[in-house]
């Protein structure tokens, strides 16, 4: 996506033993770094596995595989299940097309035990040569239908600070294509392009699901062309000591293609932040060069906008040859002075009828993810 303001951010702290970045940082638990001898938790162990399709994964060598990636090679095929034990994984995954209906399980059920975590950025060079661009700057990538996660921590710790000559500074975290894929407390840390939900094509539609969530950034960080539902979640924007005015960024920038009736669905969140009042925008429609057709959906319902969000002018343009007010943005009865309506045409609100059709249900049709338990 196009970068926005390239001067470095001051720096955050992602190691061994601390998991998280921003207003995500905690102390991780001991076993994160010293292991335990269960780390598995109630799922048992390579002895006593909870499937036969299910693989364990442990960088301390007390499962199948000590990285995730090795594992996912491994687990060919459809329906297999990873169970991953406390502990920071330094590395990309792929879980390419062929590997359907996976599950990753975070083994401690808290997120911030399991963390994936790599530091490339569209502008790093590649082994190669070139560089790797925003899709290859992802630590992790699901192109395969039906995948599922559940309490693991998707991260990419690159920082501009780090790095003055890069002037590319998209770095995503996690990007998502498959249809079907579900997330649920997951939490996605990054700066910019955190959450990449996309699809594998411009004329393939993919559903995704996001439950009880974190992510957190500074531009962009929520974007892509999926039909995605964020029930619950927390966005987060991050401070900006490099910058001297606002806007610092945009929590959500959809590329919806416009045949696609739904696109992102926001509701029952949160967004707060650490940037002074008003430094952000709720959002900016992304009309990418590769689908300059597209038609950007955003519906924000009941949803607590924190005093980070500036209420006056919540939207921008990314190119004013796509202004927001030609998309299709909407909000419904959210809350928080970020929410607060004060000049009129800037906030598009639904109609109660309109709102009835604006669900989750409506959004995701026969497929209904949180039916299948937490």
């Amino acid at each position: 996506m196009p970068s926005h303001h390239q001067r470095p951010l001051s720096r955050r702290r992602f190691a061994a033993g601390v998991v998280g970045i921003g207003a995500g940082l905690v102390a991780a638990p001991a076993h994160a770094v010293t292991g335990r001898p269960r780390p598995f938790g109630r799922y048992g162990s390579p002895d006593r596995r909870l499937t036969p399709g299910t693989l364990y994964v442990d960088p301390l060598g007390r499962g199948d595989h000590l990285t995730v990636q090795s594992a996912v090679t491994a687990a060919t095929g459809s329906g297999r299940t990873l169970v991953i034990a406390p502990g920071t994984y330094r590395e990309t995954v792929v879980v390419d097309v062929t590997r359907t209906e996976a599950t990753w399980l975070g083994a401690s059920e808290d997120p911030r035990d399991v963390v994936i975590v790599h530091d490339n950025a569209a502008g790093t060079a590649k082994p190669g040569g070139g560089t790797y661009g925003t899709t290859g700057s992802a630590t992790t990538t699901v192109q395969a239908a039906g995948f599922t996660a559940r309490w693991i921590t998707f991260a990419n710790d690159w920082l501009r600070a780090d790095h003055p000559d890069i002037t590319a500074t998209q770095a995503v975290a996690i990007k998502v294509q498959g249809d079907r894929s579900s997330f649920t407390h997951c939490r996605f840390l990054g700066h910019q392009d955190t959450l990449y939900a996309d699809t594998l094509a411009l004329g393939t539609f993919a559903r995704q699901y996001y439950a009880h969530c974190y992510a957190e950034g500074d531009v962009d960080f929520v974007f892509g062309r999926a039909t995605a539902v964020y029930e619950d979640c927390h966005f987060r924007t991050l401070n900006r000591t490099d910058l001297a005015s606002a806007p610092y960024g945009f929590v959500l920038a959809p590329s919806t293609a416009v045949a696609n009736p739904r696109g992102y669905l926001v509701t029952r969140g949160r967004v707060s932040s650490e940037a002074p009042s008003a430094a952000y925008k709720l959002a900016r429609p992304w009309v990418p060069s590769s689908d300059t057709t597209a038609r950007p959906m955003l519906t924000v319902r009941e949803t607590h906008l924190g005093p980070g969000i500036d209420a006056v002018a919540p939207y921008a343009n990314m190119s004013d040859a796509y202004p927001w007010q030609s998309q299709r943005f909407a909000e419904y009865r959210n809350t928080g002075p970020g929410a607060r309506i004060t000049v009129p045409a800037n906030r598009p609100q639904l109609a109660p009828a309109e709102a009835v059709s604006a669900t989750r249900e409506d959004w995701l049709g026969d497929w209904t993810p949180w039916s299948e338990g937490c």
